[in-house]
């Protein structure tokens, strides 16, 4: 059974207007035209809908449930309308963001907030991968933009730079590392290292010490965890250690290289395939966010 909208509509209108004279008013058609959608309506249904014996039309028992359930649909094709006109005004139907898990995603979520505040009608969709795999997806999945800590540079990729990040080499403050000073390389090497795992399988993380044991984890959530237990010890970005190192649950590793480095993150996307409305504006609001 196909049921036409213009009918639930014909009815909802006779209803909500109290005579079908009134509807044929409000929809700019004849009366004969609305009895007899409705008279359609209740055919194809197999119901009576309306209660005709009296000076006010009302709905029948059974006309009560069918027109609730039909102006649910009746709002949702006016919401389909409405969202085939704003795709129209160059809303993309869908985008998809590659975030790099090291980057403060409370920042990133805002700019996402506010797109959706401002009623985009693009089905946004973020996926969350780490090192490597960022790009790894990125490629794999096509998707619009990503936002990343190392990327391989190419003629088809445009990229801008982002706020500074800065990344802390932390430990428990009851790991043996804690209580040390002037800390080697190979004196770090004697203890597990926490890294966080390479969704692209790559394995090619530039600020691994290469310690025997090394534990992979699945975000810097659970690597901070595994800080705090005591597991071993591991890069982390300052944002989301700053209470535990001033709390002196975590410490500064004192490795005699460097303890602290920087990176400045990058928003990336190709240059031959231009960014849609919700695209173009995700980068505005990304690049208001200082905190990034």
């Amino acid at each position: 059974m196909s049921l036409d909208l213009n009918f639930l509509l014909a009815l909802d209108t006779v209803v909500r207007e109290g005579s079908v004279a009134k509807a044929a008013l409000r929809l700019h058609r004849a009366q004969s035209a609305i009895s007899y959608q409705i008279k359609q309506l209740e055919q194809q249904l197999g119901l009576s809908l309306l209660d005709r014996d009296g000076y006010r039309v009302k709905l029948t028992s059974a006309g009560e449930v069918i027109l609730s359930e039909g102006r649910r649909l009746l709002i949702q094709a006016n919401q389909l309308e409405v969202l085939a006109q704003e795709l129209n005004q160059e809303w993309e139907a869908k985008l998809l963001v590659i975030i790099d898990g090291i980057l403060p995603l409370q920042s990133i979520l805002k700019a996402l907030k506010n797109l959706a505040d401002e009623g985009a009608p693009t089905r946004v969709q973020v996926k969350v991968e780490f090192l490597q795999g960022v790009q790894h997806r990125f490629e794999t999945d096509k998707a619009d933009l990503m936002i990343v800590k190392d990327y391989v540079a190419h003629p088809h990729l445009r990229a801008e730079n982002l706020s500074e990040i800065e990344c802390v080499l932390c430990v428990s403050a009851s790991h043996p590392l804690a209580a040390m000073r002037n800390i080697s390389l190979a004196q770090l090497q004697e203890h597990t290292e926490l890294s966080v795992q390479d969704s692209s399988q790559s394995s090619n993380d530039q600020h691994i010490f290469g310690s025997e044991r090394v534990f992979y984890l699945d975000g810097f959530f659970a690597k901070k965890e595994a800080l705090l237990m005591g597991l071993g010890y591991g890069w982390m970005p300052s944002f989301l250690v700053q209470t535990e190192l001033k709390e002196k649950q975590l410490v500064e590793v004192k490795f005699v290289e460097d303890s602290r480095y920087r990176f400045i993150p990058k928003m990336v996307h190709h240059r031959n395939q231009n960014l849609g409305r919700a695209g173009r504006r995700l980068v505005e609001l990304l690049r208001a966010e200082t905190s990034l």
